[in-house]
């Protein structure tokens, strides 16, 4: 049975196992990756598809600044395992990301994807004209949903990152535990 969920701490490498086996390397290079890094998602809006134990889906939603003032996410990225995909679990994510969102009182969201696959959720491009992309994007794929009428009203400039930066790991921490490890690895050794 498929589930969606808040993701979990230990959902951290199958997320990230997925998100490699869809989008590749290419997906550091998008331009909705620097309003991602080194940022961690807004509060509560992190979800993931699981059959079991396998994860098999993942959506997580952004704080951003759209220049106007208005509580807006970015949605993205939103991704389905390659055996699962035509299922409908990919619009299920989005749903229910866009329900939290609305219920969490944010007034918008915007994404970079197909509006083609994006319109059926209400997403459009009617009012992120004046709004632009840390780097290079295409126009017809930066589309907006309003979740409170108005929230895209004045949106225009670049689009920034708001949220919780994400904690960085203790340099001293980080060598301790390399020389820990690097001493089991020598007793290891010996022993065998």
């Amino acid at each position: 049975m498929i589930q969606i969920r808040h993701e979990r701490l230990a959902d951290l490498d199958a997320r990230e196992a997925l998100l490699d086996q869809s989008f590749g390397e290419t997906r550091y290079r998008k331009s909705s990756e620097r309003l991602r890094e080194d940022r961690l998602p807004a509060e509560g809006l992190s979800f993931i598809a699981a059959e079991g134990r396998r994860v098999i889906g993942t959506a997580r939603l952004w704080d951003i600044s759209t220049g106007n003032g208005a509580s807006t996410l970015l949605l993205g990225p939103v991704a389905v395992a390659e055996d699962c995909r035509g299922q409908g679990l990919g619009g299920a994510m989005v749903r229910r990301a866009i329900q939290a969102a609305r219920k969490l009182g944010h007034g918008a969201i915007v994404l970079v994807g197909d509006p083609e696959y994006y319109e059926r959720f209400g997403f459009s491009g009617d009012k992120t004209g004046a709004l632009w992309m840390p780097g290079p994007f295409e126009r017809r794929r930066l589309l907006g949903r309003e979740l409170i009428a108005g929230a895209l009203d004045g949106a225009r400039g670049m689009i920034a990152p708001t949220g919780r930066l994400a904690p960085t790991p203790d340099l001293n921490v980080l060598v301790a535990q390399d020389g820990r490890a690097n001493r089991l690895r020598r007793a290891g050794t010996r022993a065998a």
